[in-house]
């Protein structure tokens, strides 16, 4: 009889044992990828809007993370989000409150990481065009270059006018880009103002060839405009695509996450280092200066802010008409879960 409880006893001991055995590999190891090979579409890569995006890139931390992601560059916010909906890409590297509109038409995305806090986006006068400007009434009727038209740069400028009494159809909006191509259509004279991001807003405020008169660059300047946090650039995706590959979305916000470490201690020259070349515009002092106007602007830990939904809706049915605030669900346009098990992984 003592033998067998003897034995029992042992059987019992050395199959937890090998239970356990199995399961710290199991608890280390990463969780299997639904789909490792990720098209990320994004309106304008240059901008300092999606900093994070290209540091996590070119740093190698969607490799470190088990992903093969390929980024294609639109030249604005509303084009990347035509290729996500469109089902060329998987994932939009783009402005939160394009979850809303989608909402609004019927389609339901989320955000599942935030890369910005601000929306970085300054409008500006031509000092050439218009040099008698002295109020925002100035721009009837005149042309006003944006990113691309619906991009957020777009819907900035719009809340703006609105605020002084002009609607969208008193102007007409121009896409410019985010790059070389803006800057010589508001040199050249093809547009009367910008609304725009960095570096190309402080390339053009410190030639004098602008007037800036809102910027959304600074947390003081967004509560300025918007009235409260204002969530920016984010990672969405369809709620189905969310839903069916959750372990990719995590990988996905554990490189943005990781990226946004970096960003908080990382130097200029740590920035000049790493982004291409082709970003610096030709001018790396000013690039330098632009990067330090809008760096409290990055997120700091990839969570979208409790308010920053409200806000962003606030803003967007205050002069779009098919934006209706009481038939938006603003749980539905993001989740915290992803961003929450990156920063406690990385200590963001």
């Amino acid at each position: 009889m003592q033998n067998i409880t003897f034995n029992r006893r042992t059987f019992a001991s050395l199959a937890a044992l090998g239970a356990a055995a199995v399961a710290v590999p199991a608890l280390r190891a990463q969780p299997k990828l639904e789909k490792s090979k990720i098209a990320i579409a994004v309106g304008g890569k240059a901008a300092f809007y999606y900093l994070p995006l290209t540091i996590s890139e070119q740093l190698g931390y969607f490799k470190a993370e088990g992903l093969d992601v390929e980024i294609s560059d639109f030249s604005g916010g509303a084009r990347a989000l035509q290729a996500v909906v469109g089902g060329s890409a998987d994932v939009c590297s783009g402005a939160f409150e394009h979850t809303i509109n989608l909402q609004s038409k019927n389609q339901f995305f989320q955000a599942f990481v935030l890369q910005g806090r601000a929306p970085q986006i300054a409008l500006g006068i031509s000092t050439k065009a218009m040099p008698n400007y002295k109020t925002l009434a100035d721009l009837k009727g005149k042309k006003i270059g944006v990113s691309a038209p619906g991009s957020s740069t777009n819907m900035v400028a719009n809340l703006v006018l609105s605020r002084a009494g002009l609607k969208a159809s008193d102007v007409s909006y121009i896409g410019v880009g985010t790059a070389a191509g803006a800057l010589a259509a508001l040199r050249s004279g093809q547009i009367d103002a910008m609304s725009n991001t960095d570096p190309v807003m402080t390339m053009l405020e410190q030639k004098g060839d602008v007037k800036i008169v809102s910027d959304t660059r600074t947390l003081k300047g967004t509560l300025d405009v918007f009235g409260g946090s204002m969530p920016a650039a984010c990672l969405y995706a369809s709620t189905e695509f969310i839903q069916k590959n959750p372990n990719t979305c995590q990988a996905l916000a554990n490189a943005i996450v990781h990226g946004l470490k970096w960003l908080q201690t990382a130097g200029p020259s740590d920035i000049i280092k790493t982004v291409p070349e082709s970003y610096l515009l030709g001018d790396r002092a000013l690039y330098l200066a632009s990067f330090n106007k809008v760096r409290e602007a990055i997120a700091l830990d990839g969570l979208v802010p409790d308010d920053g939904p409200k806000t962003a809706l606030k803003a967007l049915a205050s002069f779009d008409n098919t934006v209706k605030a009481d038939k938006i669900d603003l749980a539905k346009t993001y989740t915290n879960e992803f961003a929450r098990r990156a920063k406690e992984k990385f200590k963001a």
